[in-house]
């Protein structure tokens, strides 16, 4: 995989360069509520700026349907990446047009303009490996030279990340090559005791890394609303909580598994429940009921660890030398619902671990929970693309970079 600094020591002065990046942030309206996503991205882009590039910054956001929708617009993403750059940005209002041509066109050595999201083509995402040529034949054109650098969207065969690096000279930017840097080290040079919690709504989303993992890690810490499929495998009542009965029947393979193979797979031995799921947005009083993990009432639901599960989590992650999260094990956006996750952050940060946060909603949680970014060894942009890689998946994007 060739990387940027090989590109920037043949030379970028007065090139195109086209970079994939991941501008996915989550948007309340028109205001961005985290931008880790694009200060992941900055190194890259500003570099390539001070070399002399003229940059050419594309990306998706949300999940339109193949046509323009003004409530994914990349304008406050490209705005927020003027802001970190210190220096004008432009903004194309389409991907491929008119506006997307004039814009690229109009870069002087050193600037630098965001394409309006690659989503809003059918192209970008068809499944007809000819319709997503075509879409990339057209990117192509804006550009002499394509930097990835989105390891969010590296698992996806989309047209920007799969189809357009084998159009045009390639290679990897800062972020993908540090993101597959730590994976390495979560696979390939692991340090013992390793040890993974997994959290977030669906243990379906879970299962193919936690098959791999069970040959790999020495101990599973599970949380989230996963955790009631296994209690429910255990025979537990779980009352009206989260729960994929359809999975029970591998969740008792992989307990079995894991019992055979010496790892541990810990579940939670206590939760808070309610009656009803909180209100997110006013973040009204929740007034939580604390039981064991075995003793869920058949009308309430849970929604976060307890104190004990905190505890032993805590001391579970105390010694190891890995450690890889993805997934609050709570509803971590309510107050009354976040210590169970806060406690998760906390175990991490204190231990003498390499840390890894696992992207998605843990990195959103550790921001929003007001911890420094800095205590942990790595936090992933990529929720998705990280676990396909522990899973032993081809990433798409990174084959494309490859080849």
């Amino acid at each position: 995989m060739k990387t940027i600094d090989e590109l920037l020591a043949e030379g970028v002065r007065g090139k195109r360069v086209f970079v994939r990046a991941d501008l996915n942030v989550p948007l309340d309206g028109g205001r961005i509520t985290d931008d880790g996503r694009i200060r992941a991205v900055q190194p890259t882009i500003a570099k390539l700026a001070e070399a002399g590039a003229r940059v050419i910054v594309a990306s998706h956001l949300g999940r339109p349907k193949g046509a323009p929708d003004p409530a994914f617009s990349l304008a406050p993403a490209a705005a927020r990446l003027g802001e970190l750059l210190g220096a004008d940005v432009a903004f194309a209002t389409d991907t491929v047009g008119a506006s997307a041509k004039e814009t690229v066109a109009a870069l002087a050595d050193g600037q630098v303009a965001v394409i309006e999201n690659l989503r809003f083509n059918a192209g970008e995402t068809a499944k007809d490996d000819a319709e997503r040529g075509a879409f990339a034949d057209q990117l192509a054109e804006l550009a002499d030279v394509y930097v990835g650098d989105g390891f969010g969207a590296v698992h996806r065969k989309h047209a920007s990340v799969f189809d357009l690096p084998a159009r045009l000279p390639h290679a990897a930017g800062y972020l993908i090559a540090t993101e597959v840097g730590v994976l390495k080290k979560l696979t390939a040079e692991v340090k013992r005791p390793y040890v993974v919690v997994l959290g977030g709504a669906k243990v379906s989303d879970k299962l193919a890394v936690i098959d791999e993992l069970l040959g790999k890690a020495d101990r599973i810490l599970i949380g989230g609303g996963m955790a009631y499929t296994f209690l429910k495998a255990k025979g537990y009542e779980v009352g009206i909580s989260l729960l994929q009965e359809d999975q029970i029947p591998v969740v008792l393979e992989y307990m079995a598994r894991a019992e055979k193979t010496g790892v541990e797979l810990v579940l939670p031995v206590d939760v808070l429940v309610a009656a009803d799921f909180p209100d997110l947005k006013t973040k009204a009083p929740a007034n939580p009921e604390l039981v064991a993990a075995d003793a869920i009432p058949a009308d309430k639901e849970g929604l976060d660890i307890g104190p004990k599960t905190r505890e032993l989590y805590a001391s579970k992650i105390a010694d190891a030398e890995t450690v890889f999260w993805n997934g609050p094990v709570g509803v971590f956006e309510h107050p009354d619902y976040a210590n169970g996750t806060k406690a998760i952050a906390q175990a991490l940060v204190d231990s003498d671990a390499f840390t890894v946060v696992g992207g998605g909603d843990s990195a959103a949680a550790v921001r929003i929970l007001g911890f420094d970014e800095n205590a942990f060894g790595h936090i992933s942009t990529g929720g998705g693309a990280s676990l396909e890689y522990l899973e032993g998946k081809t990433l798409p994007g990174l084959a494309a970079l490859e080849g």
